[in-house]
């Protein structure tokens, strides 16, 4: 579809009528010689000298091609332009950050998969937490592994690949042997400070109690809970282990409840896989759609006609003009 994008301009098309009847016409003062018997070659020629100027008279082919050169230019500043078809563009609303436990107890060979094969938990989470990076299009995500110590792998992206790979290249003890998943949280909160979306989403996984974070998990998620950001905590590991293998379930708890957000337990793969579906229902992916049309600008075509057409009738008459001189020259010599 064509259309003009200022259509108003058209009405500058009867411009050149309005100056034509409004504005006097120039004129210009050209000096004569005056002869005392003007009057009798008047009469021998057999014309009648009358006072009063000359008005020089143009071809109608050039008073044409200038009317058409402006309706032209009035054309192309009103600028016509192809609009195209819809199209229609869905920006993330939600921003998620995944912060994953990679701490020594992750090595632990207890994690079954759907067949019934114990792997690595953190081989186990691996597979799970990649095919729901996968099904997260539209939302932008960010990676954090934390041990001892909280690591941001990739800020807020919407390059869902690039996080699936940083995972993958993830391995147990990068991060040191211990738990800090208060930490890992206060490193979320920091990663959030860049968003502007107001749908803030941290999942955390981890399968031990927190024993080398900076400040306790649960005033981390106070603070996270102020800055509107949803903590679903997952945990996964022994329950009835010691020490620092065994999973703290109450913190993961009261971190989720601080933050109105949900605790799960995951003992398997097929576990893990329903927390992830569960947490789809719970926090909706809220998205923002922008629509427009794509549009291309055609005003160089009546500009480049009105060119055409100038140029051809500056062409014309000069070719005109000489022919009209080379028609004189022998009237002269035959005189």
């Amino acid at each position: 579809m064509i259309s003009l994008a200022a259509p108003w301009l058209l009405l500058l098309l009867p411009l050149p009528l309005l100056v034509r009847w409004l504005v006097p016409p120039h004129r210009e003062r050209e000096s004569a010689l005056r002869f005392p018997f003007f009057r009798r070659m008047a009469e021998a020629a057999g014309a009648e000298p009358r006072a009063g100027a000359v008005v020089l008279s143009r071809p109608m082919v050039s008073a044409i091609t200038a009317a058409l050169c402006w309706g032209l230019v009035v054309l192309a500043l009103a600028r016509p332009e192809r609009v195209g078809a819809p199209i229609t563009i869905e920006t993330a609303a939600r921003d998620v950050v995944l912060a994953i436990d990679i701490s020594g107890s992750m090595d632990a060979r207890d994690f079954a998969t759907s067949d019934g094969e114990r792997i690595q938990r953190l081989a186990g989470v691996r597979q799970v937490v990649r095919a729901f990076v996968a099904g997260r299009e539209g939302d932008r995500m960010a990676l954090i592994v934390f041990g001892t110590a909280a690591y941001l792998q990739a800020p807020l992206t919407d390059d869902l690949t690039t996080i699936t790979e940083l995972l993958d290249r993830t391995e147990v003890g990068m991060a040191g042997p211990h738990t800090a998943f208060g930490d890992a949280i206060g490193l979320a909160i920091r990663t959030f400070e860049a968003s502007d979306i107001d749908q803030r989403l941290l999942i955390l996984l981890s399968d031990g109690s927190d024993t080398a974070s900076r400040m306790s998990p649960v005033n981390a998620a106070e603070i996270a809970a102020d800055r509107g950001v949803e903590i679903f905590a997952i945990g996964v590991g022994d329950p009835e282990a010691t020490g620092e293998n065994r999973v703290d379930l109450a913190a993961l708890q009261a971190v989720a409840e601080r933050t109105r957000g949900q605790y799960f337990f995951a003992e398997d793969a097929a576990a893990l896989e329903a927390v992830y579906a569960r947490i789809d229902q719970l926090a909706p992916r809220e998205t923002e759609t922008l629509s427009f049309r794509p549009r291309l600008s055609l005003s160089w075509i009546p500009l480049g006609l009105a060119s055409l057409l100038g140029l051809a009738s500056v062409v014309w008459l000069q070719l005109r003009g000489r022919a009209r001189r080379r028609g004189a020259r022998p009237a002269e010599e035959a005189a």
